[in-house]
């Protein structure tokens, strides 16, 4: 659906003709039976294949300012393709913004996928992108080059030619992104957005107060689950300027990137919104925690003096010790200093997550008044700096939030709500 008017999904089909055409085809095909069409773009920059594109490699080639033959004579499989990418990226968006697709399959294998990720992140928020890949889910994609509403397909068993098992799961995509182009509701932007960060409810609740208030006042809230993707998003959609103010009170991914957990948003966790000149309100809720996968125990979980919570059977936690959260803490003063925008940071005193309460797991009073120690030490001359003496999940701090964010609110520092 485009400007409210349904019509057949017209669905940018990304591959190399060189050596997927029986598999691009078949892609046409199922999305023609879905009830779409497809505009192929080939992105491959050996030989013809014998699927025709709509979009030749040449096309591509030039959207990154070069000739085909220059990039084939790198002589470099990586330089070649990133090359390629480019020219993908720049076409798609042109695409998109004249009307012409709604979303956008591709498929590959690691050097498709990489491609394929950056035409992902020229498409905006509500523009359904879907990547058929043989390293879906893989760790080896770094969480900041996926897209926040990207959806993944393992490519099982297609490495080479079409069979029964890998027919089902490009079926699937097709079926996929056809639907989604025909679904999809881009935001409308029709009320001020505030960005905030939390965790589940049974860690921390603060959102259950904030949530409410600020909806009263005439702005949309979207709350991020801070495991790693949701950071990821989050800051991925700061980049692009989509909040008016972001209120990013879980900051738990910078003590797991710092403690090289793979449970990370990437090294570029909270610089997004301060670079862009966002107003932001930041605290740090659960940075005594670093989580590893519940399935593949972590040697530090048997360390003497470790507290230790399983959440569930996918991620359990283990306390932050105090040098840990010291180190924690010099890194969010070091990304808070290069913040243009307005920027407060709230220390809460009694704790900063629902497991470091006293008989709970993480209770650790003298590694959190390290932390604070250290916060206080390093904080940067540029941020308000507010201490609360209460827990992150008391009503004090919720309030704490919304003083200072009425108070910028009447300085006309968000944008106007209502």
């Amino acid at each position: 659906m485009i400007g409210g008017t349904k019509r057949s999904a017209q669905v940018l089909l990304i591959g190399t003709a060189d050596t997927k055409s029986p598999e691009l085809s078949f892609l046409r095909d199922c999305i023609a039976d879905a009830g779409g069409q497809t505009v192929f773009m080939d992105v491959g920059v050996l030989a013809p294949g014998a699927y025709t594109p709509d979009i030749s490699n040449i096309e591509v080639a030039a959207a990154a300012g070069l000739a085909l033959d220059t990039i084939k004579a790198f002589g470099d499989e990586n330089r070649a393709m990133a090359a390629m990418a480019e020219g993908a990226a720049a076409l798609a968006a042109r695409l998109h913004r004249e009307g012409r697709i709604d979303g956008m399959l591709a498929l590959g294998g690691t050097m498709g996928t990489d491609l394929a990720l950056d035409v992902a992140a020229a498409l905006p928020l509500g523009a359904p992108k879907c990547i058929v890949s043989t390293i879906a889910h893989s760790h080896l994609v770094p969480p900041e080059r996926v897209t926040p509403d990207l959806i993944a397909v393992l490519w099982a068993g297609g490495l080479y030619g079409l069979n029964a098992i890998c027919r089902s799961a490009l079926a699937q995509a097709a079926g996929a992104v056809v639907g989604a182009c025909r679904a999809t509701r881009p935001p409308k932007g029709d009320r001020p957005l505030i960005g905030m960060t939390s965790l589940g409810k049974s860690c921390l609740s603060y959102m259950e107060a904030l949530l409410p208030a600020l909806e009263r006042r005439g702005y949309e809230v979207a709350v991020f689950h801070t495991t790693g993707m949701g950071g990821r998003a989050f800051e991925a959609l700061a980049a692009e300027g989509a909040f008016a103010g972001v209120m990013d009170f879980s900051l738990q991914e910078l003590a797991n990137h710092s403690a090289g957990s793979v449970v990370s948003a990437g090294a570029t966790r909270l610089e997004a919104a301060g670079r862009r000149g966002t107003p932001q309100i930041v605290a740090p809720g659960a940075i005594d925690m670093i989580d590893f996968p519940a399935w593949k125990p972590d040697g530090k979980a048997d360390e003497a003096g470790r507290g230790f919570h399983a959440h569930n059977r996918l991620i359990a936690s283990i306390a932050a010790t105090a040098d840990e959260r010291r180190s924690v803490a010099r890194l969010i003063s070091q990304k808070l200093s290069v913040a243009t925008g307005r920027t407060a940071y709230i220390l809460p005193g009694g704790g900063v997550e629902a497991w470091d309460r006293p008989g709970e797991p993480m209770h650790a009073p003298d590694a959190l008044a390290a932390f604070l120690q250290e916060a206080r030490r390093t904080a940067p001359g540029n941020i308000e700096l507010v201490e609360v003496d209460a827990h992150i999940n008391d009503r004090a701090f919720a309030e704490k939030a919304l003083e200072i964010f009425d108070r910028w609110r009447m300085d006309g520092a968000f944008a106007a709500a209502g």
